[in-house]
């Protein structure tokens, strides 16, 4: 395996061609094992990984406390070649409820103070509102980061889940590096308007969900016991017949996989690392296993005829259900 780099956005850093997303050491996917995370991080920074994705809402700030550990603990030259993207704005209980998204400057501030602390670092390399707020134009929120950035407490600005009209308007207030939002052979939403005026822009994408929170990963079985504090076990596309039906799909994807001697997994992430340079997968492995099995799929090529049979197999907008349960998805423009 050799570690590519790619160019997050025109305005932003080299970046290695696959990030880590940290989401699933603290929340949302069930029990997480503190010292396998740590290890996983570790050995990511080892492969030359470079970028870790994270939120400052990830476990109540648990997430960035263990990057921060990972990053004290690592060998220096390791710990410097990591560049840290962080989302805020998205409010919390003490009973782990969310209430809507702050955007206004003044907290935007303060939640960057906070990462800065928790994570252990003098500046932040990416930044971005995790969700647009409503009651907050675009051009304040991303205003409030540009003024991190010229005191050195940001390097680059991303944005997170919003459309075209909202990346056009943050566009013409700062230099923005990257839009973050999912991407997969099942999510291919962003194709249509998103990715265009991206491109047009020179705004990167790093996309998440690749593997679809680990419904078209190959391990995923029908009869998994889901926990009530995983996410998957609200997600449309994991009930009922809608999880039968994706399932079918992951099924034909795996017949293409086996053919080419590599798992369900890494043929899913190859395909969108297949999309272009300018897309970066991040991959959410919890344990070394699964790191080394996505880190896999920089060493599979798909030609011209592997890319028409994984289109027949899977078509765009050929899954059951929608991405996230209705209440979340009133919170994206994409």
């Amino acid at each position: 395996m050799t570690m590519r780099t790619r160019p997050l956005g025109t305005t932003g850093p080299q970046v290695s061609a696959l990030g880590l997303g940290c989401m699933g050491m603290s929340a949302l996917y069930g029990e997480a094992d503190r010292a396998e995370s740590i290890a996983t991080l570790h050995a990511a920074l080892e492969a030359g990984v470079t970028l870790l994705d994270t939120g400052d809402f990830y476990g109540m700030g648990h997430n960035e406390m263990l990057i921060g550990e990972a990053l004290r603990t690592a060998p220096a030259a390791r710990r410097e070649q990591a560049l840290i993207s962080v989302k805020f704005g998205a409010l919390r209980d003490p009973d782990g409820g969310w209430s809507g998204y702050d955007g206004r400057p003044a907290a935007v501030k303060n939640f960057a103070a906070y990462s800065l602390q928790r994570l252990g670092v003098d500046h932040i390399d990416v930044y971005r509102i995790a969700r647009l707020d409503p009651d907050v134009p675009i051009e304040e929120t991303v205003g409030a980061i540009a003024e991190l950035v010229e005191k050195g407490h940001v390097r680059h600005i991303g944005l997170s889940e919003v459309g075209a009209e909202t990346i056009r308007r943050a566009a013409a207030t700062a230099p923005i590096s990257d839009l973050q939002i999912e991407y997969s052979l099942i999510s291919r939403g962003i194709e249509d308007e998103i990715l265009p005026t991206t491109r047009e822009l020179g705004i990167g994408i790093t996309a998440y969900g690749v593997l679809s929170r680990g419904l078209i990963s190959g391990h995923f079985t029908a009869d998994r016991q889901l926990g009530a504090g995983d996410f998957r076990a609200m997600s449309p596309r994991f009930q009922g017949e809608n999880l039968r039906h994706n399932l079918n799909l992951v099924e034909a994807l795996r017949k293409i996989a086996e053919q080419k001697g590599v798992s369900v997994a890494q043929t899913a992430i190859a395909w969108v690392l297949s999309r272009g340079e300018d897309i970066v997968p991040l991959i959410g492995a919890r344990s070394r296993d699964r790191l080394t099995e996505a880190l896999g799929a920089l060493d599979v090529t798909l030609d011209t005829a592997d890319l028409t049979a994984i289109e027949e197999a899977v078509p765009a907008g050929a899954a059951a259900g929608d991405r996230y349960p209705a209440a979340q998805m009133a919170h994206l423009e994409s």
